[in-house]
C-alpha cells in the first residue's frame, strides 16, 4: 500500500508554464538569447538556475550575472501569477480524493519558497499539505531525484512507498529515480512524447485521477 502522495507545484497545482515561458523568453531576449516556446519545454520543471545556467552555456551573455537573470524571470512570474494565474483543471478534485483517501499530503517542487509561496497563499492552499518542500534547497534541481527523496525522508516514509503527479518529463524522471510511482498529466502538446512511457500511468487531464490513484494507493508496493 502506498503512504503518501506528492504534488509537483508548476502544471499540476498552477497553470503556470506559460506564464514561465513568457518570463523566460521575455528576459532571455533582453540578453541576446533566442528562446522559443519549444526550448522552454526542453528545460521545464528544471529548477531556474539550472535553465539559466543551460541557456548561458549555449548563448552566453556580458552582463548581467547569471543570477540577476534567473532573479529578473522570477520577478515577472510572480507578476504573471498575481495577475494571471490560475489552477490547473481538476486540481481541486485529485486534492480532495487525496484527502479522502488514508494517504499524506505532501507538494515537492522546483520552484523556490518565494514562487512556492506566491501560488500557494494565492490560492489557499497551505493547510491542504503535510510538507511542502522545494529543490532550492538540494544541490540538483530536477530531473535528480533528491528533492523526491528528500521529501520522502522528511516525512519518514520509504520513496517506494510514495506516489508523485507529475507533469513534466524532467519530473517524471526524478520521480521514477527516486523509486516512486509516478501519475504524469501532461499538457496536451507533450502527451505524444514517448518519453512518458516511463510514468507508471498517463492521463489527460486530472479529473480522470480516481481510479487510477485509488488502485495504485490500495497495491502493494512492487
Amino acid at each position: 500500500m502506498l503512504s503518501t502522495v506528492i504534488f509537483d507545484m508548476d502544471g499540476v497545482i498552477i497553470d503556470s508554464e506559460p506564464l514561465w515561458h513568457e518570463s523566460e523568453i521575455e528576459v532571455f531576449h533582453r540578453y541576446g538569447v533566442p528562446l522559443t516556446k519549444a526550448h522552454c519545454i526542453e528545460t521545464q520543471g528544471i529548477r531556474i538556475d539550472e535553465v539559466v545556467e543551460y541557456w548561458y552555456g549555449r548563448h552566453p551573455w556580458q552582463n548581467p550575472p547569471k543570477e540577476k537573470v534567473a532573479e529578473f524571470i522570477v520577478d515577472g512570474l510572480i507578476e504573471r501569477i498575481h495577475e494571471r494565474g490560475e489552477l490547473i483543471n481538476g486540481v481541486m478534485f485529485a486534492l480532495n480524493l487525496s484527502r479522502s483517501l488514508p494517504v499524506r499530503l505532501a507538494l515537492a517542487s522546483s520552484s523556490s519558497y518565494r514562487i512556492i509561496d506566491a501560488v500557494i497563499d494565492k490560492f489557499g492552499l497551505r493547510d491542504r499539505f503535510e510538507l511542502i518542500y522545494s529543490a532550492q534547497e538540494e544541490p540538483y534541481g530536477k530531473p535528480h531525484p533528491g528533492v523526491y527523496i528528500s521529501t520522502a525522508h522528511k516525512l519518514c516514509v520509504t520513496p517506494e512507498s510514495c506516489l508523485a503527479i507529475e507533469d513534466s518529463i524532467n519530473g517524471v524522471v526524478s520521480a521514477k529515480a527516486a523509486k516512486m510511482k509516478c501519475i504524469a498529466v501532461p499538457e496536451a502538446t507533450a502527451r505524444s512524447d514517448r518519453r512518458y512511457g516511463i510514468a507508471d500511468v498517463l492521463l489527460d487531464s486530472l479529473n480522470d485521477i480516481e481510479e487510477p490513484m485509488k488502485e495504485m494507493i490500495t497495491k502493494a508496493p512492487s
